[in-house]
C-alpha cells in the first residue's frame, strides 16, 4: 500500500530475512524500515520497527520502544492473548507508548476473533471499538489501520534546530565498511563529512555515509530529526559502539546524553567451547560480532579440565541460547561444543555473628566447604497468573 516493496521483490515475511527466522517462522532480530504513505493528499513518513515478541527477546523490544512514540499491539487470532503479550504491553505503557491494539490473521479457519477482543479487553483493558481487526496476509483491515497511527501517534517531538543527537538502537559488523550504527535522531541533522562523538567511549569518528531502510538500506545527503537510519563512519573496533549511547557532533561533549536502556540481567548459563582447541580465538572474535547484533548475551573466559579453553555465556532464556548457538555455527561458521545450561546460586559463608561473605556460584566445583555454609539461595520467578473466574477457588 505504500510502494516500499515492489511486486517483483514480494515474498512473504520480507523483514524476517534471516534464515533461522524464516525457518523458524518467528522474528529474531528486530527490522527497522521507512514507508512514504500519502493519506489525504498529504505526504506522511512512517517509520516502523519491527520486533520479536518472543519472551527471550524482550530486549530487542525495548529497545525498539525507546526509539518509538507509538506501537502496534499485534494478537493472534489464532492463539489469543499470550502471557508475552501482556508483558510487552506493559513495556509499551512504562515507556508512555500511544498503543493500538491490532487483531491479526482473521482470514484464518480456525481465528477467534470475538473470544480474541474479550481477551484483550479483559487482560490489557482495551474498548472492543478501539480494537483493529486484519490480515496481514491479505491486507484486509491495513487501509483502515493507517490512518489510525496517523491520528492517534504523536509525530516525534525532536527540535530539527539544535544541535544534533541520535540515539544508537542497534548495529552490525560489516566486514568492509566496518560497524554500521542504527540510530533513532532525537534533535537536529546529520549528513556526511561531519565528525561525531559517541558520549559513552567519548570516541570520535568522520562520518562517511547515512541513509534510511526502505527496507533495503538506501544512501541519502542527510537524517533529520524524528528520522530512524544509519551512519557509516569507518568504525571498526566494535568496543566503540555501545547500543544505548547517545552520538551528538564533535566539540559537544556537554550534550546532555539520553536516558539508554536498562541492562539486560541473563538467566541462563552454559559453556562454549570450540571443538578444536587451537580455534578459541576463532570463537571469541565471532561472540564479539555477535554480541554488537545482539547485546543481551554476556560472555567470559572460562577453563573447563575436560574441555579446555572457552567461554561461559549468559543468556536470557533457553531459546535464545540455542539461537545464539545456531548463529555462530550459520553465520560465523564455528563449530562449538555446549555445556548443559544452568544457573547460578548464591551462598552466604563465614562464622555465625561474624562478617559473612555472599558469593555467585556458576559452577558446583567452587562451592565452599560445607562448615563454613550459613544459607545457600536459588534463583526465584515473581510471576503472576492471569486465569478466568471459573478456575478460581476450591
Amino acid at each position: 500500500m505504500t510502494g516500499a516493496v515492489t511486486k517483483r521483490e514480494f515474498r512473504d515475511q520480507y523483514l524476517d530475512s534471516n534464515a533461522l527466522e524464516r525457518e523458524r517462522g518467528i522474528t529474531i532480530k528486530a527490522k527497522a524500515v521507512a514507508l512514504e504513505y500519502v493519506h489525504e493528499r498529504q505526504k506522511y513518513l512512517l517509520n516502523l520497527i519491527d520486533t520479536p515478541g518472543h519472551v527471550d527477546f524482550t530486549y530487542e523490544v525495548s529497545r525498539s520502544l525507546a526509539a518509538c512514540e507509538g506501537a502496534i499491539l499485534l494478537v493472534d487470532a489464532t492463539q489469543g492473548v499470550q502471557a508475552q503479550t501482556v508483558a510487552n504491553s506493559l513495556l509499551a505503557l512504562e515507556a508512555n507508548l500511544t498503543i493500538l491494539p491490532v487483531i491479526n490473521k482473521i482470514d484464518s479457519p480456525i481465528a477467534q476473533p470475538e473470544q480474541t477482543i474479550q481477551e484483550i479487553e479483559n487482560s490489557l483493558g482495551f474498548k472492543p471499538e478501539e480494537i483493529f481487526q486484519v490480515s496481514a496476509k491479505e491486507g484486509t483491515g491495513v487501509e483502515a489501520l493507517l490512518p489510525a497511527i496517523i491520528r492517534s501517534v504523536p509525530a516525534p517531538t525532536g527540535n530539527p534546530d539544535a544541535p544534533f543527537r541520535a540515539l544508537i538502537f542497534d548495529s552490525v559488523f560489516d566486514e568492509f565498511r566496518g560497524v554500521i550504527i542504527y540510530v533513532r535522531l532525537i534533535d537536529g541533522a546529520i549528513e556526511a563529512r561531519r565528525e561525531i562523538l559517541m558520549l559513552g567511549t567519548g570516541k570520535t569518528f568522520e562520518v562517511e555515509e547515512v541513509g534510511i531502510f526502505r527496507p533495503r538500506m538506501e544512501k541519502c545527503d542527510r537524517l533529520n530529526a524524528g528520522e530512524v537510519g544509519y551512519v557509516i563512519a569507518g568504525i571498526k573496533d566494535i568496543h566503540d559502539v555501545r547500543v544505548g549511547d547517545t552520538i551528538t557532533l564533535e566539540g559537544h561533549e556537554d550534550s546532555v546524553a539520553l536516558p539508554g536502556y536498562r541492562e539486560p540481567v541473563p538467566m541462563v548459563f552454559c559453556g562454549f567451547f570450540p571443538t578444536a582447541s587451537n580455534d578459541v580465538n576463532l570463537l571469541k572474535r565471532a561472540l564479539e560480532r555477535l554480541s554488537l547484533n545482539d547485546s543481551s548475551f554476556t560472555w567470559e573466559p572460562e577453563n573447563s579440565e575436560a574441555l579446555g579453553f572457552g567461554f561461559r555465556c549468559g543468556f536470557l532464556g533457553l531459546l535464545h541460547m540455542e539461537i545464539v548457538q545456531e548463529r555462530l555455527e550459520r553465520e560465523e561458521h564455528v563449530e562449538v561444543i555446549q555445556t548443559a545450561p544452568n544457573v547460578t546460586y548464591e551462598v552466604v559463608v563465614g562464622e555465625f555473628g561474624q562478617a559473612q561473605q555472599t558469593l555467585r556460584v556458576d559452577n558446583p566445583a567452587e562451592l565452599p566447604e560445607d562448615q563454613n555454609l550459613i544459607e545457600f539461595r536459588e534463583p526465584i520467578a515473581r510471576a503472576g497468573l492471569i486465569t478466568p473466574s471459573e478456575s478460581i477457588g476450591a
